[in-house]
């Protein structure tokens, strides 16, 4: 039996998916007699997803409306300097906690929000992670039916991104050679 846990006691704790096993007692003739224990596994997931690149420049060269159909949001902070994605939300990490309910607010419609950060490997998960839970949290408390929305995670970050897509003026803008030219990048 395998349920998935939709009450947490706490917003910041993971979600989590049970499972439970219970194991009979066998005698020795080979009867089952009684139930002799039940275990519970658990196993994390994140609130989240990843999307590649590949599929995010699919995303904002279709007919999809930025801060509409999705919205990117930039957590980096002074490392945004040397180029950003087109339309994305500066959204600083060091501020984040401050302004996560009003980006909540200003993007409750929105279906599709995608979150980043130089690598994404630390910020841009943890941003995702506060965002979705607190949009969850919210839309629960007003008592409306969670609205379907997808929380995304860029794979391998801007770093990642700009490598391959910063010449191309539809999806990089700001973008500096002299910053990414650094052996630091």
């Amino acid at each position: 039996m395998s349920f998935r846990l939709v009450q947490r006691p706490s917003r910041y704790l993971p979600r989590a998916i049970f499972s439970k096993t219970a194991f009979l007692h066998r005698s020795i003739d080979g009867n089952r007699r009684h139930q002799y224990s039940t275990t519970t596994t658990m196993s994390f997931l994140p609130p989240f997803r990843y999307m590649t690149g590949e599929e995010l420049v699919t995303l904002i060269k279709s007919d999809a409306k930025p801060y509409t159909d999705y919205v990117v949001f930039d957590v980096r902070d002074d490392d945004r300097v040397g180029g950003h994605i087109l339309g994305s939300v500066h959204a600083p990490s060091n501020t984040f906690l401050e302004r996560v309910r009003d980006l909540v607010e200003q993007t409750k419609d929105v279906p599709t929000v995608v979150f980043h950060c130089a690598l994404s490997q630390a910020r841009g998960p943890k941003a995702a992670r506060i965002y979705s839970d607190l949009r969850s949290e919210l839309e629960e408390k007003e008592g409306k039916e969670e609205k379907a929305h997808a929380v995304f995670v860029l794979r391998g970050g801007f770093t990642e991104f700009q490598l391959r897509h910063r010449n191309d003026p539809k999806l990089i803008e700001s973008w500096d050679k002299d910053v990414w030219s650094s052996p630091y990048h």
